[in-house]
């Protein structure tokens, strides 16, 4: 990711990116400062101006503090051609739904529970968490919906669920995630603070849940 909330920062690391041989680039919305509506999109128009690799868009007002609105980020949409898609996490369908309908963007669910409605109502995929434990099972529901198998990603979905919510609520991401890679045998190591580890119940209630789900 090369998204920053100084404008000039965010051209800087993606410029770098490229010359370091990216071919694209994620960028999360500028966080803290809390822009407004006009500040996203001339943020962006920077950027996109600046470099010319294809950039993902990240919203995900739960961390950075703002929502980008669905006319703004239709607007950057259609006054930079090198912004092609859009990383999503507002959980909000009718946000989705907006960007949609009034854009060419290719949207990617940020929250895995929310991928089989997001696909259903055009979206692509997920850039998913639960995808770091059982990347197959993710991938199965994504080729299972794509394919016209509905009830089968539906059972996919259900099946996912559990294993979705814990990553997410347990927690704040990547503290869940790392545990649940480290109990499945791919230990990646500590997370550093200001983040801290599990406590013993939640690791507890993540160990019970991998186990229903079979990984254990």
């Amino acid at each position: 990711g090369t998204g920053s909330n100084s404008t000039a920062e965010a051209v800087r690391l993606t410029r770098f990116a490229k010359e370091a041989g990216a071919t694209g680039a994620l960028m999360v919305a500028p966080y803290y400062n809390k822009p407004t509506q006009e500040g996203f999109y001339q943020h962006y128009k920077t950027v996109a101006d600046a470099v010319d690799i294809p950039i993902v868009l990240y919203n995900i007002p739960g961390r950075t503090a703002k929502n980008m609105e669905a006319d703004t980020i239709c607007r950057i949409s259609a006054d930079c051609p090198n912004v092609v898609a859009i990383k999503e996490s507002t959980g909000s369908m009718d946000q989705a739904s907006q960007i949609l309908s009034a854009s060419s963007l290719t949207l990617l669910s940020g929250d895995d529970s929310l991928t089989l409605p997001l696909m259903a109502l055009g979206g692509s995929g997920v850039v998913s968490v639960a995808g770091n434990v059982v990347p197959q099972d993710v991938k199965a529901m994504i080729t299972a919906w794509q394919s016209g198998r509905v009830a089968e990603a539906q059972q996919w979905h259900h099946k996912l669920f559990p294993l979705c919510r814990d990553m997410l609520s347990l927690s704040t991401n990547p503290i869940p995630v790392k545990a649940a890679m480290k109990l499945t045998g791919r230990d990646c190591g500590n997370v550093r603070l200001p983040l801290t580890p599990l406590s013993d119940a939640e690791l507890s209630a993540l160990t019970a849940t991998l186990q229903r789900y079979g990984v254990l």
